[in-house]
């Protein structure tokens, strides 16, 4: 049993707002802690950076770097603020400060590290990889569409399965300290996030996998609360899982953190008529496959919006009585 939360080594990893959510309630227990982010965004901000600096898309890192960040709130306004008129309309500030610290260090992964020294960063925040990778999609009618905001749109407009998805150029090499901290991990949390466009493309860089296997640590899936239309229609938490087993493989994951509390009625009908209805399971046949599931009030409403989002204490929490059974 684990008696020092200092002595414990947690790796995240995914990417979107479900990685940072999660982190804002993680980062109050411990500082040993790293989230891995997938770096195949090429919409917005991110993508026009990414296209015209010859950049990694810093969007997903600059919400992880501020999630994990012990700054004060006004600092966290000015680095998630979004101009809205004249030639910067649409860039966020966060992302050009990178960009800056990109340029004048030569490095992405020095950019990040400078700005989670300004921004008292507890934990690290790491790209999956620092080279230039595509996501690229293959949909039930065969249609090959490539680039993440593509693979996102289509799904949206089109309501077509995905079939397979990779990176291209394929087996990009992972950014070693990704590597080492898996080896070093004594859990390692997947999700939330986007099935195939936030959590897949990690699982798709060369090795990623297969250190997660042989370094055997507790594996956390944390469930969706809602499928995404298009992307996930109508899929289950076992159709989850299969998914992610396919990539990862059988076997690997231990535990699956699901919510249990109710979505209020008004809510779940603008979900429902975008197309999108809560992610179900059956308890008996996750347990066939061996992963133990727990239950936990953990939806979140975003202030003033209808935005189901998980409660970032909630989840933390029951995250931490896992590591407390081991």
């Amino acid at each position: 049993m684990i008696q020092d939360m200092d002595d414990i080594k947690i790796v995240t990893m995914g990417g979107g707002t479900g990685l940072s959510t999660m982190l804002r309630g993680l980062k109050k227990y411990t500082e040993n802690l790293t989230a891995v982010v997938t770096v195949s965004d090429n919409g917005g901000s991110s993508g026009i950076l990414r296209r015209e600096l010859d950049m990694l898309p810093p969007g997903d890192i600059r919400n992880c770097i501020l999630a994990l960040a012990e700054t004060e709130p006004i600092m966290e306004k000015v680095f998630q603020y979004r101009f809205t008129e004249g030639s910067l309309s649409g860039q966020n500030f966060g992302n050009l400060f990178l960009a800056a610290l990109n340029g004048i260090f030569g490095s992405f992964e020095q950019a990040i590290e400078k700005t989670s020294e300004v921004l008292a960063v507890k934990g690290k925040v790491l790209p999956v990889t620092i080279e230039n990778v595509e996501l690229c999609a293959l949909f039930d009618d065969l249609v090959l569409v490539e680039g993440e905001s593509e693979i996102v749109q289509r799904c949206k407009n089109d309501r077509k399965n995905i079939k397979d998805v990779w990176l291209h150029p394929k087996n990009p090499k992972p950014y070693d300290k990704v590597i080492e901290d898996i080896n070093e991990a004594d859990i390692l949390v997947l999700g939330p996030g986007s099935l195939y466009t936030s959590i897949i493309p990690n699982l798709l860089v060369k090795d990623i996998a297969e250190v997660i296997k042989e370094s055997k640590p507790t594996v956390i899936y944390v469930s969706n609360i809602m499928t995404q239309p298009g992307e996930t229609d109508d899929y289950n938490l076992i159709d989850h899982i299969n998914v992610i087993e396919k990539y990862l493989g059988k076997g690997i994951i231990d535990y699956i953190i699901v919510n249990n509390q109710e979505i209020p009625s008004e809510i779940l009908e603008l979900y429902i008529e975008d197309g999108a209805i809560p992610v179900t399971y059956n308890k008996n046949l996750l347990k066939d496959k061996g992963i133990k599931v727990l239950e936990a009030p953990l939806l979140k409403i975003l202030s003033g919006t209808t935005l189901i989002r998980h409660n970032s204490d909630k989840l933390a929490e029951v995250i931490i009585s896992i590591l407390k059974q081991l």
